[in-house]
């Protein structure tokens, strides 16, 4: 089924009062006329600045009355020949009694012809009563071929403008690119292609990071989400030798929506969400940046906390909002970090019910989605979060990041180390591991600061002896919240996959 099969068929029906919410004005009007050649009506096309003219003919002709509301429905009323009448950005004229009235009547058919009156803006409000008359038609987005026509044709723009320059294009990035431009208009996915190649004449793999952050300017209106743009990769990340393994399982079918070819090339569904529980300061946020690093697509945060709002359904509405953003941004990665307090179990009759309606969306939203947006949630409290949360089916795995093991606390210490221009080779990091044992690889990080401060003022390198000094001196959470942090690794050792 086509937009031009369907607008075919409503004027057909004579279907008294169509609604077309879209940015892209022009588009839509090219779809009525070429309803022409299927359900001939008169086409009228009517602006506040032009008045009211047919363009169903060779030509456009003259206005035929003054650009006034009222004036314009008298005349759709009075005329003598069916008609299809575009009325561009008019909503808000039915505000007034009279206006209203009279476009009541013209939908009623009382003493006028059948005509179908079509409004067109970028978004229209209609008062209830004429929302039980309208059919509210939404053209579809581009498909694929029409972005790949459309970064064509602009490719071509840039060669007729500089000279006959030839756009350079790697044919693996433009695939790339049409993918990620869909779920957009074409006026906006026009102005995305025009910007990429008119900034240096070259499609290449660095236009990708631009295209994700130009995307997610031009969808993130409800300013709940937050764009991460340095998302880092799994080599930074030490240890999770099993989420690793399991992602990069999963890259292929995620990140191109297809299985590799060859023996177990299966029908595959594509991957949807990872819980990750764990010990504060395990790095279960860098393992999110991580994982949007390892799919090779965008990382988007959403905070919970700028969702809450003090008008009834506000709430709700900002995660509506926010969560269709995110599916017009697919392929990407959706973290929502410390759920738990979000949507804590005990929150829900404390709130008014709040937290167990936008839980309820949310866990509708996750089952049900087909936008390739794979879910990140991390959490610190598995004890707050509701049991609906933890079902079989919810996330794909609940993957448990516990303290790192000696192997892992010596790739961290080489890690921060190297992040700060040391050589690790200077350090017995097997000793340094030891000496780390129950630290997080954050508490390991924040040590190798404090020694750097120590040495920084003692005038100082920073030797292995100041590390162990400031190690000793340190008391780790698995010391402070032993009972805590014991509890919680024992609830996950039968109940979760380790991450490492």
């Amino acid at each position: 089924m086509s937009d031009l099969h369907d607008l075919v068929a409503l004027i057909r029906a004579d279907t008294p009062l169509i609604v077309v919410e879209t940015a892209d004005e022009g588009r839509a009007i090219d779809l009525f006329r070429q309803t022409l050649s299927h359900a001939w009506r008169a086409l009228h096309r009517w602006s506040i600045t032009e008045g009211l003219r047919r363009i169903d003919l060779d030509r456009e002709d003259p206005p035929e009355i003054p650009p006034d509301a009222s004036t314009t429905l008298a005349a759709i009323r009075n005329a003598d020949q069916r008609g299809v009448y575009l009325l561009l950005d008019f909503h808000p004229y039915l505000g007034y009694a009279s206006t209203q009235r009279q476009l009541r009547e013209i939908l009623q058919r009382r003493n006028c012809l059948a005509h179908t009156i079509v409004l067109v803006g970028h978004k229209v409000d209609l008062p209830a009563e004429l929302e039980a008359k309208a059919t509210r038609f939404r053209p579809r987005l581009p498909d694929a071929n029409a972005l790949l026509k459309l970064v064509r044709e602009e490719a071509a723009a840039y060669q007729r403008e500089h000279g006959g320059k030839r756009v350079e294009a790697d044919a693996d990035t433009v695939q790339r690119i049409v993918r990620n431009l869909q779920g957009l208009d074409a006026t906006d996915a026009r102005r995305i292609a025009r910007h990429l190649i008119f900034d240096d004449g070259v499609l290449g793999p660095g236009d990708l990071p631009a295209l994700a952050k130009l995307k997610f300017e031009l969808l993130n209106k409800s300013g709940h989400l937050h764009f991460e743009y340095d998302t880092a990769q799994f080599a930074d990340v030490a240890g999770a030798r099993r989420l690793k393994r399991w992602i990069e399982q999963r890259r292929r079918v995620f990140a191109e929506g297809d299985a590799p070819p060859g023996p177990g090339a299966y029908q595959l569904d594509p991957p949807k969400g990872v819980l990750l529980l764990g010990v504060q300061g395990c790095g279960k946020s860098l393992l999110a940046k991580a994982v949007a690093g390892g799919f090779g697509v965008p990382l988007v945060r959403l905070d919970f906390g700028t969702l809450y709002a003090k008008y009834h359904g506000e709430t709700e509405a900002n995660l509506r909002a926010a969560l269709a953003s995110t599916e017009q941004l697919a392929p990407c990665v959706l973290w929502i970090d410390e759920i738990e307090k979000g949507l804590a179990a005990g929150s829900a009759d404390g709130d008014g019910g709040v937290s167990r309606r936008v839980l309820g969306y949310l866990l509708t939203w996750m089952a049900e989605r087909k936008s390739r947006v794979f879910l990140v949630a991390t959490a610190n409290q598995v004890h707050e979060l509701p049991a609906e949360l933890l079902r079989k089916g919810r996330f794909d795995e609940i993957f448990f990041v516990d303290l790192p093991d000696a192997e892992t606390r010596a790739q961290v210490f080489d890690l921060h180390l190297r992040r700060r221009a040391l050589d690790p080779a200077g350090f017995d990091l097997a000793v340094l591991a030891d000496a780390a044992e129950g630290f997080s690889g954050a508490e390991i990080e924040q040590a190798i600061v404090a020694a750097l401060y120590a040495a920084h003022a003692g005038g100082v390198a920073l030797d292995e002896a100041l590390l162990r000094e400031e190690l000793a001196a340190t008391r780790p959470l698995s010391v402070v919240m032993r009972e805590q942090v014991a509890a919680l690794r024992a609830w996950a050792r039968e109940r979760t996959v380790p991450a490492d």
